[in-house]
């Protein structure tokens, strides 16, 4: 795209000399011959660089100025005067103005302003858009929670892929969160204001399936007592999201894939075709390819459904977002019953660090919920509420070997001592000397030593 300089000059010859050079040297000009009209000027058009005359009847340079850094505070203005005026220079300067040029000027030397002014406004435009994706993943991490190298990956990827309109197979175990994640991906997507609609394929008869996901006419079978608009339809212009795809029988997936290559459905009882435009997002929790590579679900769905792919991390990959997700969920646990504030106990996140959580999220929300409520009548070991399974044996961990060695233990204990003061306190290296009371030193040594990653956690 090419630079957009726009001239605000009075002067007619000026202004035509100046555009003709600027024009030869690869940039798009505008001129405004009336200061009056600048401002109309600026908001049609998307201008990178303003050069303005000082002295204009109406409206001086000068008092355009002020108008356009607070139309935009980024954008370059560069002033032209043919009298020599350092106190007008200085103010200008003051005022926000890029640069201050005397007339005559030679041109090469107005273009290297302009190219220094040009370099300004994209430093500038940068800035803003990472502010931008800040705060946007300000808002994403309030639900995807975790501070694990996994989960600052997924978040990157999942806000690159909401803002490309294809369809994406989020595959993870069960209770990883999938149906959470297509639900960012839509809420992250130009799609946002549209509808987002979820089924498990899974969880519907086949014989409904297609009344489901395509609707059906008012009669037309047995208890169709009115016209049912379909999931594809009621999706158009928003999101379908497909949970436990691969459950979706064989004979269906025939009828799925020639609706969503054709864009256009029938509703069950009708012969009028009904176009829509759903973005798909699906979920699985084996993998698709191979399932479909052993004839046990179509290759040609798995490729329309599988522009791009994400990868949910297991629990046990991403331990140490437990004591930030275990205090998240019995926060909302003690709001939803309205009880007292419930604290945790390093030996708690400890015990939660060794579990192998099957359940993933959805058993560790189940967990944090079930504590929340065993507390209101006093302190209740968490070790109450594990399953035998899960719980570490003391005498294998006295007569084991290896990691099992009081050594390692003591090594392991203090260990998830500092992840959990560097996730509460979000990488404050003041806050968790404090709170551990240990020197600078000796906190560097120890986070050296467990390979712990301050920048993970801010």
């Amino acid at each position: 795209m090419m630079t957009c300089i726009l001239i605000i000059e009075d002067d007619v010859r000026v202004a035509t000399s100046t555009e003709r050079w600027l024009s030869m040297e690869g940039f798009e000009v505008k001129i405004c011959h009336d200061s009056t009209q600048s401002m109309a000027l600026l908001e049609q058009h998307n201008i990178d660089v303003i050069l303005s005359d000082v002295r204009m009847p109406k409206v001086t340079g000068m008092e355009l100025l002020p108008k356009i850094v607070a139309f935009d505070v980024n954008l370059p203005v560069i002033l032209m005067t043919g009298h020599g005026d350092i106190s007008m220079a200085v103010d200008a300067m003051e005022k926000g103005a890029y640069y201050f040029i005397e007339k005559p000027f030679e041109p090469e030397h107005l273009t290297q302003i302009i190219n220094r002014a040009v370099e300004k406004r994209k430093l500038a435009t940068e800035n803003q858009r990472l502010k931008n994706q800040l705060s946007q993943v300000s808002g994403i991490e309030s639900t995807l929670i975790g501070s694990s190298t996994v989960m600052n990956k997924l978040r990157k990827q999942l806000l690159m892929l909401a803002g490309f309109d294809a369809s994406i197979i989020i595959n993870g175990d069960t209770g990883t969160g999938k149906e959470l994640v297509a639900r960012c991906l839509h809420d992250y997507s130009a799609r946002f204001e549209q509808p987002f609609v979820a089924i498990n394929c899974g969880a519907i008869p086949e014989n409904l399936l297609e009344s489901e996901l395509f609707g059906h006419e008012k009669g037309a079978f047995t208890g169709a007592n009115q016209t049912r608009i379909g999931k594809l339809e009621y999706a158009s212009n928003g999101t379908l999201f497909l949970d436990e795809v691969e459950s979706m029988p064989m004979n269906f997936q025939v009828k799925l894939l020639r609706a969503l290559q054709e864009k256009t459905i029938e509703r069950v009882g009708s012969n009028k075709s009904i176009s829509i435009n759903p973005r798909i997002i699906s979920a699985t929790k084996v993998d698709l390819k191979a399932l479909a590579e052993q004839g046990d679900f179509r290759l040609d769905l798995y490729y329309r459904l599988k522009v791009a792919e994400l990868y949910l991390p297991k629990l046990q990959e991403r331990l140490d977002d437990i004591p930030l997700l275990f205090q998240h969920f019995i926060n909302i646990a003690c709001q939803q019953y309205q009880l007292p504030e419930v604290k945790m106990t390093v030996e708690n996140l400890v015990l939660l660090s060794k579990q192998t959580w099957p359940g993933n999220v959805r058993e560790l929300a189940n967990l944090a919920q079930q504590f929340a409520i065993a507390n209101i009548s006093g302190d209740i070991p968490l070790a109450t509420l594990l399953t035998p399974g899960y719980v570490v044996d003391p005498e294998a961990t006295v007569s084991g070997s290896g990691a099992n060695n009081l050594l390692d233990q003591v090594s392991n204990f203090e260990e998830q001592l500092i992840r959990a003061s560097m996730s509460k306190h979000q990488g404050s290296i003041k806050d968790i000397m404090t709170e551990l009371q240990v020197s600078r030193r000796t906190l560097n040594i120890k986070m050296q030593r467990y390979n712990i990653q301050r920048n993970d956690y801010l």
